[in-house]
């Protein structure tokens, strides 16, 4: 998909606004201007199918991604709550590319409208933010960042919380939650001690280690919850 001017990127934003505009809350989005972005979307679809290597996927998904910026803008801008099989996709292809910012502000709008994921993902929205938001932190690149992490992920927890997810997905967000937190907890030297600030990231960090243990005995905590106790009895103790 060649890059679109300055004037051509205009006009499609008014033809999206107007047309995400035009779908009722819940009702599907319909017109011209979603059938292109449809059909675009299909032929990226294909290609990454093509593709075997996962680094090689996401690479190219960031590649994708501007070619829906004014689609997506034109959703949170003007979407009335539509059901978006472009928007849903994207979102995912988003945490994917590691553009966290942008899918957590995307994942408050289809959660705000309670939007569904087209079929291939065999997952609700709720179950794959929690599920990709807290692998892109134990596994992905958000752990470069834990202050915009946590930020992000208690996000995600808040968007959640009355959704009916796996208790595994829910405790694998706690762990990744508490990971971030023990990382903003050691700062930049790693020190040994807990006091101030760092104090009360650990604390937090221990309570959401056994509110994951709670939700599930396997997410993996175990080792992490009597180090900290350990460290948490050395600063209580002086």
């Amino acid at each position: 998909m060649r890059e679109l001017s300055p004037a051509q990127r205009h006009k499609a934003r008014v033809l999206a606004e107007l047309a995400t505009a035009s779908a009722e809350p819940g009702g599907p989005t319909t017109g011209s201007q979603y059938e292109l972005q449809l059909y675009q979307l299909a032929e990226d679809r294909r290609r990454l199918k093509n593709i075997h290597s996962i680094k090689s996927k996401i690479a190219l998904k960031a590649q994708l991604l501007p070619n829906y910026h004014a689609w997506i803008d034109a959703v949170l801008t003007a979407g009335k709550g539509g059901q978006d099989d472009v928007f849903t996709t994207i979102l995912v292809w988003s945490i994917d590319a590691g553009d966290y910012k942008r899918a957590a502000q995307m994942a408050g709008y289809a959660m705000a409208h309670k939007m569904t994921l087209p079929d291939q993902y065999n997952r609700d929205i709720p179950t794959m933010l929690l599920d990709e938001f807290s692998e892109a932190f134990l596994h992905g690149k958000l752990a470069e960042d834990p202050a915009q992490a946590e930020s992000i992920l208690e996000q995600i927890g808040q968007l959640t919380e009355g959704s009916d997810v796996p208790d595994q997905a829910r405790a694998k967000l706690h762990k990744a939650l508490a990971h971030a937190q023990l990382q903003l907890a050691d700062g930049d030297d790693d020190k040994p001690d807990l006091v101030g600030q760092s104090l009360n990231y650990a604390q937090s960090a221990y309570r959401h280690l056994q509110r994951a243990l709670e939700l599930f005995q396997g997410v993996g905590v175990k080792k992490d919850i009597e180090i900290l106790e350990r460290r948490l009895k050395k600063a209580e103790h002086g």
